[in-house]
């Protein structure tokens, strides 16, 4: 089965920084140890990365969001997805939301999602969210490989 890996991929003054009016501190800017995956995260080396939040002046929180997911998953004519990552009430809901309206399957990896919780219930209520707009939760254990 095809594996992407997403990342945000920020140029050093990126829009969604703080010292630029965005609400975050400075993160995953491109090329930096700040933005590769956990080295406890062993990816095959066929995955495919997809960059996203590349552009300095939008932000960008869905995987769909101006990169090329959608078009190579319907060249290998993929229907169903699989998501996890973070964070839960950012980039997951709106990778999720996305692909649900691009008439995608989604079953959420509940165990493989992590929340900011700015507010303490965030994460709960975007979890909330995907399943109401059909994303089925599954977790690690459930999955027959």
């Amino acid at each position: 089965m095809p594996i992407f890996a997403t990342r945000d991929w920020h140029t050093e003054n990126h829009c969604s920084f703080q010292e630029y009016g965005g609400e975050w501190p400075r993160h995953c800017i491109a090329s930096t140890s700040g933005a590769a995956f956990p080295v406890s995260l062993t990816l095959p080396v066929y995955t495919k990365i997809i960059s996203k939040a590349t552009t300095q002046a939008r932000k960008a929180y869905s995987a769909f969001s101006e990169t090329q997911l959608h078009e190579l998953l319907q060249s290998l004519k993929v229907k169903r997805l699989f998501v996890g990552g973070l964070a839960t009430e950012y980039c997951v809901l709106n990778t999720v939301k996305d692909a649900i309206g691009l008439q995608y399957v989604i079953f959420l990896l509940e165990d493989a999602v992590c929340a900011m919780n700015q507010k303490h219930d965030d994460g709960f209520r975007a979890l909330m969210e995907m399943k109401r707009l059909g994303a089925m939760p599954i977790n690690y254990e459930e999955l027959v490989l």
